[in-house]
């Protein structure tokens, strides 16, 4: 079985120190590949870029895409989605001890990807909030860093990663919106055993509690 991966998303998708790929979603891929063929290792993990993601299940190169992939609509009519496996949010890091949740952010500024849909989930829950936008993680560490801004806003999945990096950093409690996190599979009948096969799968992890243990092991629990 052929799986499309992320190996630079902390603690979905990553390469730890010696190389080898790690995060929930391997964990998921690893388990459906026992649920299915009788064998954890008996899949090639093929790591893709943000681009890729889709291309990847359209063209036929992999049989399914497990890589921080939310399911929406515009979505769901090129690819198939299994059940969400996580349901990702809008979130804030900071190192500003005076900030113990959103309200605090009102009129401070904080950055945001450019171009990124947390622009406008923030904008509506925290009007007041000055927005400045940067081309990358590293753009927004750098501001913070030197204090031009108090918190960073992002994907609470990606954000988890940052403060298991940066352990000087706090992941606010607070959620905003949601997105649900899902397999990618292609469209047509000759896959949908495969998709009923994935999603009676997810359905048993998410009853036994095996999923949640490892949302909750990857610090995704919080």
């Amino acid at each position: 079985m052929i799986v499309a991966v992320k190996d630079n998303l902390r603690p979905l998708g990553f390469r730890d120190e010696r190389g080898n790929l790690q995060g929930l979603e391997i964990d998921i891929a690893r388990k459906l590949a026992e649920e299915l063929l009788g064998d954890r290792n008996a899949l090639i993990l093929q790591p893709v870029s943000n681009a890729e993601r889709l291309n990847t299940t359209l063209a036929g190169e992999v049989d399914l895409t497990i890589a921080r992939v939310g399911a929406t609509p515009s979505r769901s009519r090129l690819v198939n989605f299994s059940r969400y496996y996580y349901l990702d949010s809008t979130g804030f890091v900071t190192r500003d001890s005076s900030i113990r949740s959103r309200i605090d952010l009102r009129s401070r500024k904080v950055a945001v990807l450019e171009g990124s849909s947390t622009i406008a989930i923030v904008r509506h829950a925290l009007p007041d909030t000055q927005l400045v936008g940067v081309a990358s993680y590293r753009e927004a560490l750098t501001l913070l860093e030197t204090r031009e801004v108090v918190a960073f806003a992002s994907d609470r999945s990606l954000l988890t990663g940052w403060v298991q990096e940066y352990p000087l950093y706090r992941l606010l409690r607070d959620r905003l919106g949601g997105i649900p996190l899902a397999i990618v599979l292609p469209k047509g009948l000759q896959h949908a055993e495969l998709y009923l096969q994935v999603n009676d799968a997810i359905a048993k992890w998410q009853d036994s509690g095996w999923l949640q243990g490892r949302i909750d092991y990857w610090g995704l629990g919080n």
